[in-house]
């Protein structure tokens, strides 16, 4: 029996475009409500959310029974992490503030068991495996893992040419909020040379033949990444949905029944 399969690598692999959203309140109750509204995918951020190994496999978990497949952003991408979450069970994973072809190599060979890579083998102990029920699951695993790099600051736009050019990895995210910050536009990830900078990165990937992404609440930035041939979009933020949404209905609650 192979791995399982990862049917958000091959849609994007296929140029098949693959909505998402952001969980980063840490929660299964959350994470499940999300997984029933109709997204390809689910980010649970583990960078500047308050996951741990644990809370990620609980909502690995959830997800697992439904439709949105789930992607695991680790807080830094070290090979012991990344260790980790493949055993626990991802099988996408998006690694951020990537700043060189030579990191990418080193997060391919994370993701890769020897004699090919350097991931620990250790899957009978693993839920990646079923706990050993998946026979094949060492010979198959790599087919099935999505490795997805986080271009988000200057460092890492200069050198995505390089980048691009590293086989075995899947696709690249633009990450505007950092890449503003670095470009001393804090808190302005609208500036028009944020934009210009997002989308020209965006035609790089396209062009290299590998898939790009972005998170982002614009939604006319998120219309012109997919008319460039953006093929995975984040478009929420379960954090901001939520806190937007309650303080509208205070907001309302407030005007309804105390004005006079």
């Amino acid at each position: 029996m192979p791995a399982p399969h990862n049917p958000f690598k091959h849609a994007i692999t296929k140029g098949e475009v693959q909505l998402g959203c952001w969980l980063g309140l840490a929660d299964p109750y959350i994470a499940e409500i999300s997984a029933g509204v109709g997204f390809d995918w689910l980010l649970i951020d583990g960078e500047h959310a308050p996951n741990d190994l644990r809370s990620i496999v609980a909502q690995l978990q959830v997800l697992a029974a439904r439709d949105s497949h789930a992607v695991v952003r680790p807080p830094i991408g070290e090979s012991w992490i990344i260790k980790q979450l493949l055993d626990a069970g991802a099988q996408t994973l998006l690694i951020p503030m990537v700043e060189s072809a030579e990191q990418a190599q080193e997060l391919v060979d994370a993701v890769t068991y020897p004699p090919h890579g350097a991931r620990g083998v250790g899957s009978a102990l693993a839920r990646a495996s079923d706990f050993a029920a998946i026979g094949d699951y060492l010979t198959t695993a790599r087919d099935e893992i999505c490795l997805l790099a986080q271009v988000e600051n200057q460092k890492g736009m200069a050198a995505l040419d390089d980048i691009l050019k590293v086989d075995g990895l899947d696709g690249v995210f633009i990450g505007p909020s950092d890449l503003a910050a670095d470009m001393g536009f804090i808190g302005q990830a609208g500036a028009a040379e944020v934009k210009a900078a997002v989308l020209g990165a965006m035609e790089k990937i396209v062009a290299s033949g590998k898939a790009a992404g972005i998170l982002t609440l614009d939604q006319g930035l998120q219309q012109e990444c997919r008319e460039i041939g953006a093929t995975f979009i984040a478009t929420e933020i379960d954090v901001t949905l939520f806190a937007r949404n309650m303080r509208k209905a205070s907001n309302d609650a407030r005007q309804n029944l105390q004005s006079e």
